[in-house]
């Protein structure tokens, strides 16, 4: 018989022909020794064999020595016992840790048995000695032999792991729901507004139930679903981009490769609790803060009522007169660092546009490479980790208790606004605080390694390579700088509203230039270069009519603009329809008809009529102050502020006495004007006649 490379397993038949030693040569006597030796109960050597006619089938391991001999002498049984090594480690591999234990137990059972026989001890002795010590019978230790027989040493690990004839497992029967209803219950489940399984089931199912489509449980149809939906796909729907960036690992950036003040990165926090200011106002603190890279070290900082340019080219500048220059500078991508002051020239920009006449920013022209950050990326900018610090540090503080906000809308604390921080008490408890945050110790970080922000900083300064500025360089960053042009006769240039002018301007007439200010003081007079850098000369301010502090003049625009914009707002409120709305729903009505209808009920006829009931004629009073009363109250009706007064009668009077009086019993507001002639109208004999009418008759009185 020609024995396959890859035969592990065998019939009662195929062992009888392959002639092997100490075998028998019929499938009588092969069954013969599987009965006496009983192959049928080593649960992890004997199967039933599969396909057609059935009968068992039985491991190559079964044989005696020197049949395994014979077979492993051959490629065939050196290539058997690769495959079966291969399956015998991914089975032991696959077993829990409490299985792993039992067979390293075996194992070291069997070489309690090798060393008593090494010393002269028979097995059968042995054995019997090592199954009283370990607790078990003879007959589970001989198993256990039998087991690891001819079987490497290296591999009677996994030879000895336990091994359990699984159960045919009854697949349950299950419905097969119609397609369609899959894919209206996946159109409705994958969207963004992330709507819960079980209500779009339920919808899913009302529509299959009028349709007559079978459908499947909820919960069998939520298995099958997570089964063929991958779950990053399901994130994807329902999250969106940013869900499915969250699936993708963040990058692992190495510092150690870099040195103290080589990369800084920068970014605006506004803080959870409320300051006043020096002019009263109570709001919440924006700062403005440089880090270092390489050692976590917070360099500078600034707080403004607003995250603005003015602040971070402070900021910076502060960072550079104390350490010097970065080589590369991470900036979070808000407009306070996306200006021209600062990075002006740069074409990798977010925002605005690159124009020719563009004055170099600060950085540029320092040499500073700039690098932006993700939009909406926390991760991207490693000071984010500072700020949260802060939040627990610094805001928490409790010299700073009651004016804490909470760091989200639904986290306010009972005690929300009940105090404010003075500003100077704010800056000087947040100078404690990034003082203590750079010298705390037990930093985790790979180049802090268990020092603090400051001796890592400290440590790698002191051998790098750092760039000092120049008194030159110093007013990069202490001015602000916009792009004008001269004016074209006499070379003065106007800059928020201040006019500034030097004799040498007049040579420089119509040119266009950049002009360096004090942000904080524009009195002080400006510097004026080209537009490729080169400095020109220095201009006095000549007439001083404009703001002296040009953040104090943006936040003044602001105001102004944010009160306009609610104010608009308020009045769309009030205001919801045009006058063009209006016009259309009035031209929408029907045409009325000309024709008086027919009267349905008979009312009593009052006015050029004979009245029902005699007026009587009351003598006018010969009073002076009376007739004087009664004269104003007549020139009242016939004032010219009144449209077609002429036209008004007794009735049209006493009608518009009555809505006054209906909406002063409402409490509703009443014109000036309005209740002076009702107070006079109520005085007057016609008053009183027309109400006694109205008392008898009501609406009807009035008519025709």
């Amino acid at each position: 018989m020609t024995v396959s490379p890859d035969k592990v397993w065998w019939t009662a038949a195929e062992i009888a022909d392959a002639g092997l030693p100490d075998m028998p040569g019929s499938r009588q006597g092969v069954e013969k020794i599987v009965k006496t030796e009983g192959w049928r109960s080593q649960v992890t050597a004997a199967r039933r064999r599969q396909g057609r006619g059935g009968g068992w089938e039985y491991h190559w391991q079964l044989f005696p020595r020197s049949a395994k001999r014979k077979l492993l002498a051959t490629s065939a049984g050196a290539a058997a016992e690769q495959a079966e090594r291969g399956e015998q480690w991914a089975y032991f591999d696959g077993l829990p840790e409490k299985a792993k234990a039992t067979a390293r137990a075996r194992l070291g059972a069997i070489h309690m048995v090798e060393a008593l026989e090494a010393t002269g001890t028979g097995r059968a002795v042995a054995v019997g000695e090592v199954a009283r010590v370990i607790g078990k019978t003879g007959r589970t230790l001989w198993a256990w032999l039998q087991a690891v027989e001819g079987v490497r040493s290296d591999d009677r690990l996994a030879a000895l792991a336990p091994r359990h004839r699984p159960t045919a497992k009854v697949e349950p029967t299950e419905v097969r729901a119609d397609p369609r209803f899959w894919d209206l219950l996946k159109a409705d489940y994958l969207r963004l507004e992330r709507p819960t399984f079980s209500a779009c089931y339920r919808r899913a199912c009302t529509v299959a139930r009028e349709r007559g489509w079978p459908v499947i449980p909820e919960r069998t149809a939520r298995r099958h679903l997570d089964q063929t939906v991958p779950r990053v796909v399901q994130v994807f729907a329902r999250q969106g981009v940013s869900g499915l960036e969250e699936c993708f690992p963040p990058q692992v950036r190495d510092r150690s490769t870099l040195a103290a003040l080589e990369a800084v990165n920068a970014d605006c926090h506004r803080g959870d609790l409320f300051v006043r200011w020096e002019d009263g106002t109570v709001a919440r603190p924006q700062i403005v803060a440089f880090q270092d890279i390489y050692s976590g070290k917070i360099l500078s900082w600034r707080v403004d009522h607003t995250p603005n340019k003015v602040a971070v080219m402070a900021a910076f500048g502060d960072m550079v007169e104390e350490f010097g220059i970065p080589r590369r500078c991470l900036f979070d991508n808000g407009r306070e660092f996306a200006n021209k002051w600062m990075t002006g020239g740069t074409p990798t920009r977010f925002r605005f546009k690159v124009r020719e006449d563009d004055p170099l920013g600060v950085l540029p022209q320092l040499g500073i490479e700039v690098n932006w950050a993700r939009p909406y990326s926390g991760r991207s900018k490693p000071i984010e980790r500072a700020f949260r610090d802060w939040c627990d540090t610094i805001f928490k503080d409790p010299r700073f208790s009651g004016a804490w906000t909470g760091n989200r809308p639904d986290a306010k604390p009972e005690n929300y606004a009940s105090t404010a921080v003075p500003i100077t008490e704010f800056l000087r408890v947040m100078e404690l605080g990034v003082v203590e945050h750079n010298a705390r110790t037990g930093r985790r970080s790979e180049t802090a390694q268990g020092r603090s922000f400051d001796q890592t900083f400290a440590e790698s300064y002191a051998s790098a390579p750092i760039r000092k500025v120049t008194e030159e360089q110093r007013r990069l960053w202490l001015m602000g700088q916009e792009t004008k042009t001269l004016h074209r006769t006499h070379g003065r240039l106007t800059l928020h509203q201040n006019v500034y002018w030097s004799d040498w301007m007049a040579e420089e007439a119509g040119r266009k230039v950049i002009a360096r200010f004090d942000p904080e003081d524009l009195h002080a007079g400006i510097y004026v270069y080209a537009l490729d850098g080169s400095y020109l000369g220095y201009a006095a301010c000549q007439q001083k009519t404009g703001f002296t502090d040009a953040a104090a003049a943006q936040e003044e625009a602001r105001q102004k603009a944010a009160f306009k914009r609610a104010h608009r707002r308020l009045l769309d409120l009030h205001r919801p329809d045009t006058a063009a709305e209006v016009a259309a729903a009035l031209d929408a009505l029907p045409t009325p008809e000309t024709a008086p209808p027919d009267a349905k009920v008979v009312r009593p006829a009052f006015g050029a009529n004979r009245p029902l009931v005699e007026r009587p004629d009351f003598e006018r009073r010969a009073d002076p102050a009376a007739e004087q009363q009664h004269e104003t109250f007549i020139a009242q009706f016939t004032s010219p502020a009144r449209q077609n007064s002429s036209a008004e009668d007794e009735y049209d009077r006493f009608k518009r006495a009555l809505q006054l009086e209906q909406l002063a019993e409402a409490n509703q507001p009443l014109g000036k004007a309005e209740a002076e002639w009702l107070a006079v109208y109520r005085t007057q004999p016609e008053y009183r006649q027309m109400r006694l009418l109205y008392d008898d008759y009501g609406e009807a009185m009035f008519a025709n």
